[in-house]
């Protein structure tokens, strides 16, 4: 059985809800398009879905030719407008590295802050606003054995990873690193271990607290290193090696 890819998640702005398209262009930057915004606090921290449920629900949709951001809730649009480029901006990811960019201010502003209670400003990435590389994967069946943990199925979405597939046994790609691989007409490496947070415990649909997700991968994966120290890692981070697309269904091939 090969294996193939069976989801794709993307979003302009980290820690918004998810768009799923049916295809993604992919160069050394990432998935153009992808988590090219990100939102930070009055201490330019990233604010992250482990800080706050409040922006879970909220889908972002922006064009980069017009440069027109747009932030709904279901059909409501609740800002609209032209996301110009700021002034200088800095941000502390984690802890772990300093993110550059410009800060995009806008009426959406005000709705992030309202939905947060607390100030948050919109910044625009120098290049994207992934944590440790651009690309990530988790394989079909490693869903599938933290929901028989579980005793109940667990939304593969609470976990935010780029390139979903199936076709392998459940946690064949902790094995795949160093390695590289083409997926559809991509080449990537395969890195390090996501090492998880409290964000993937909310409901990726209300962003509510609803799963001990890290007490159940801790359960039967026990504590594992990765580049943060040990931690509970679920899935994998990639980068490009060679640029083009990724579809649903598209073949996943070890070279």
């Amino acid at each position: 059985m090969s294996m193939r890819v069976t989801r794709l998640s993307v979003t302009p702005i980290k820690g918004l809800a998810l768009h799923h398209p049916s295809s993604v262009d992919v160069d050394a930057s990432g998935v153009i398009g992808d988590r090219i915004f990100y939102l930070v606090d009055d201490a330019d921290v990233l604010v992250s879905i482990s800080r706050t449920g409040g922006l879970v629900g909220l889908l972002a949709d922006y064009d980069d030719e017009t440069s027109v951001l747009t932030i709904r809730d279901g059909d409501e649009v609740l800002a609209e407008g032209r996301a110009e480029s700021g002034s200088v901006h800095e941000a502390d990811f984690f802890s772990f590295r300093q993110v550059p960019g410009r800060l995009a201010p806008g009426p959406w502003d005000a709705v992030f802050s309202a939905r947060a209670g607390r100030a948050l400003r919109l910044v625009r990435a120098a290049e994207t606003g992934h944590d440790v590389e651009p690309l990530t994967l988790l394989g079909d069946a490693s869903t599938a054995r933290l929901s028989e943990q579980a005793g109940s199925a667990v939304d593969s979405r609470r976990f935010r990873m780029l390139i979903e597939f199936g076709g392998a046994e459940a946690h064949a790609e902790d094995g795949w690193a160093g390695q590289q691989m083409r997926i559809g007409d991509v080449v990537v490496e395969v890195g390090d271990a996501v090492q998880r947070c409290a964000g993937t415990t909310r409901n990726p649909l209300t962003g509510d607290i609803d799963l001990r997700t890290l007490t159940l991968i801790g359960q039967y994966r026990g504590r594992q290193d990765s580049v943060f120290g040990l931690g509970f890692n679920f899935g994998v981070y990639a980068r490009c090696v060679a640029p083009g697309t990724v579809r649903v269904g598209d073949e996943l091939e070890l070279l």
